[in-house]
């Protein structure tokens, strides 16, 4: 079953067509890789999924329901939660403050961010706070200030709030990027973790093949804005059309 459904989408910039009749189908519980080129149009469509941008034509639905025209809080109240490709975080505020900050959202996704010491009254808050550090494997960390930990560390608190507020879809927009290689696999064995744990479905827009690879069991592919192949992981290795649109040859 399809948890998410793209169907006919297209985007303009100007003169550039950025999207142009994409179709994409994401099942329930699965982990779906978008990859493709530079300017193959994947944060361009991210960005429709998450309504930042409103495409000029087709629809997006994600359980039944359009997205498009709702705000990102709404959709984000539907059940959708977006990594940054730049770790989201507010450096000054520890890590256990970071935390409890999705607790603070109000219905009009707005942060009552000078509230904090009012929550930290609220037994059940913090205690939903210490238990996703826990499960994030952060709780030794619960009082470093967050813009004093590694990159890693950074996208680690990132999901764990995302995660907080019980997202059925979390869409990842290359949350390894700038990463050593030790912070790559420990957000992969996070991932996979998350995957195999949580009812959630893990839509992941990412260059690092190591990271499709290792994650992914199904892969669509855009090429200069239009969908090229989708396919599972061992037949998108070796396909001629992925390596042209990567290669710019023939293979």
């Amino acid at each position: 079953m399809s948890i998410l459904e793209v169907k006919n989408v297209g985007k303009r910039f100007g003169g550039l067509q950025a999207l142009s009749e994409v179709n994409l189908s994401v099942k329930e519980n699965s982990v779906h890789a978008i990859i493709g080129p530079n300017g193959a149009g994947k944060s361009t469509l991210l960005n429709c999924l998450v309504g930042k941008l409103i495409p000029d034509t087709g629809s997006v639905m994600f359980d039944g329901q359009s997205v498009l025209g709702r705000a990102p809080y709404e959709i984000n109240q539907m059940g959708i939660s977006r990594v940054f490709q730049t770790p989201e975080i507010f450096g000054d505020l520890t890590v256990l403050e970071n935390m409890m900050i999705p607790c603070f959202a109000k219905r009009d996704g707005a942060f009552e961010l000078n509230a904090l010491s009012a929550v930290l009254s609220q037994k059940d808050i913090l205690e939903k706070a210490e238990h996703m550090l826990e499960e994030m494997n952060m709780a030794d960390k619960r009082h470093m200030h967050a813009a004093a930990m590694s990159r890693g560390d950074k996208r680690r608190l990132e999901i764990g709030m995302c995660l907080s507020q019980e997202p059925r879809l979390l869409l990842l927009d290359e949350p390894t990027a700038g990463m050593a290689r030790a912070d790559t696999n420990n957000t992969i064995d996070l991932l996979k973790q998350i995957s195999d744990e949580r009812d959630i479905t893990i839509a992941i827009i990412e260059h690092d093949m190591h990271v499709v690879f290792s994650l992914a069991n199904r892969i669509t592919v855009l090429a200069q804005g239009t969908p090229l192949v989708e396919d599972d992981p061992q037949n998108i290795r070796g396909n001629p059309k992925v390596r042209e649109a990567y290669l710019g040859e023939s293979a």
